[in-house]
């Protein structure tokens, strides 16, 4: 008989190796056991077989082999998703990409691709994935801004064992999002049968573990979590996913088509035209000094900035909110500021890094803190470029969620720090780059400061 001493203690966690490494276990109790089978051990394991489940997947579990009950206990823990009172989201893990993504609907994802017979045809996917709770968030929701969200915080990012959301939750979090985005990214991949995984262990492996190297997104592989937006969007899901909401038979009593798309239309601003920004609370923000003042929106302006210093791009979630810590303090005790300067910050490992914000004035352009947003590129760009991933992330989606969400005005204008102050600010090469990005304009200067972060 196995004994499982990984999960034999209290100190398992809920990160995305940790489960990996739970997935491994069942498959060694059964070393011959295809992906499929393994699905379904989980499954009964985390006790998701529902009606609506059953439908789509034909799945009676009253046969499958039950697990050893130490390991049981935390498949169920880490798959079965529920809000609790106290706004404590269950059946969550924390990827390696710092992204928080609910576990069910990644499984059901990948179970229902695992099933077809024809690939891209692929029966009950968007279903089982997003579209039945997005429907039930649309019609349970009075308004839009309570429709979809919100994401949350850990309580510790090396052995987390509790998320918070930041707000009331709806009936879809956005780590319900990010796994129903992956389990429909996944389901395509593997319901091309030339494409499916000897391990179900090695397919979570490669997608949510794989390391950047160099030019980080630039030459990274294209199945990865890290690109989970842009896969997503590529498929051309919206549409299809709106069909599907609309099709539904619990909802087509009590929404119309109209107040569906009205509703997919803030989903795709949410989680497709915007970038993932990892939180405050996620990357380990100090609080603010004193109270901030508010911006008043929409704003004019967005002005970039290099950090300099750190010199190097940041390739990880972990070393770049280092980074961010790092600047933070300096902001704070060396520079006697309130907070963090920036407004954004954008690493290169495929995030944009929550500095003070959509609402909060910064302190990264002198005379202009409070007309414009000020964003930041972590490294040294003097003499090379970020990566093309990276830049996109600020040029095209950054910016067009601030517009889409009324942040900036739709004819707002781009701007280098070294514009309006005195400063190398952002680099020579980076500035020659945002010379050809649309919105980028000119006005005079208005200050001798030096530094390049005011």
């Amino acid at each position: 008989m196995k004994i499982f001493l990984f999960f034999s203690s209290a100190s398992f966690s809920y990160r995305m190796e940790d489960f990996i490494s739970a997935v491994k276990q069942v498959e060694d109790e059964d070393p011959g056991s295809e992906p499929l089978a393994v699905l379904k051990r989980l499954r009964r394991a985390a006790e998701v077989n529902d009606p609506f489940i059953q439908y789509f997947l034909f799945s009676d579990l009253s046969g499958v082999p039950e697990l050893a009950a130490n390991l049981s206990d935390y498949i169920r823990k880490a798959v079965h998703h529920r809000v609790t009172e106290d706004a404590k989201e269950e059946g969550v893990v924390l990827t390696p990409d710092g992204t928080t993504v609910a576990l069910r609907p990644l499984l059901l994802g990948i179970e229902a691709g695992l099933l077809a017979k024809t690939r891209g045809r692929v029966r009950g996917l968007y279903q089982l994935a997003l579209a039945r709770d997005l429907g039930l968030s649309l019609r349970q929701s009075p308004t839009v801004t309570r429709r979809l969200g919100p994401d949350g915080c850990w309580d510790n990012l090396s052995s987390p064992q509790v998320f918070t959301l930041s707000d009331s939750p709806s009936l879809l979090t956005t780590a319900q999002v990010n796994g129903g985005m992956d389990g429909v990214v996944l389901g395509l991949e593997v319901s091309d049968k030339s494409r499916r995984p000897l391990k179900l262990s090695n397919l979570l492996t490669e997608y949510y573990c794989h390391q950047l190297e160099g030019k980080g997104l630039d030459t990274a592989p294209r199945l990865i979590s890290r690109r989970r937006r842009e896969n997503f969007k590529r498929l051309g899901v919206p549409l299809l996913l709106t069909r599907q909401v609309v099709k539904s038979v619990q909802l087509q009593q009590s929404l119309t088509g109209q107040e569906v798309k009205e509703g997919m239309k803030e989903f795709v601003h949410m989680y497709m035209d915007c970038p993932p920004i990892v939180t405050r609370c996620m990357w380990g923000a100090k609080p603010y000094i004193g109270t901030p003042t508010n911006l008043a929106l929409p704003l004019s302006f967005m002005f970039i900035h290099h950090t300099s210093t750190p010199s190097q791009p940041c390739l990880t979630f972990e070393q770049c909110s280092a980074d961010m810590r790092s600047m933070q303090r300096f902001h704070q005790e060396d520079r006697g500021w309130d907070d963090i300067g920036y407004s954004f910050v954008a690493g290169s490992d495929g995030n944009i890094y929550e500095g003070r914000g959509w609402y909060w004035q910064g302190a990264h352009t002198l005379g202009y803190n409070s007309v414009g947003y000020g964003v930041s590129f972590i490294g040294d760009y003097s003499s090379v470029l970020p990566s093309q991933h990276a830049m996109e992330l600020v040029r095209d989606q950054l910016a067009s969620c601030a517009v889409g969400g009324g942040r900036l005005i739709p004819t707002f204008t781009l701007m280098g720090h070294r514009q309006v102050v005195n400063t190398a600010c952002p680099g020579d090469a980076l500035y020659s780059e945002i010379k050809t990005w649309k919105h980028f304009g000119v006005y005079r200067a208005v200050s001798n400061l030096t530094n390049c972060s005011q």
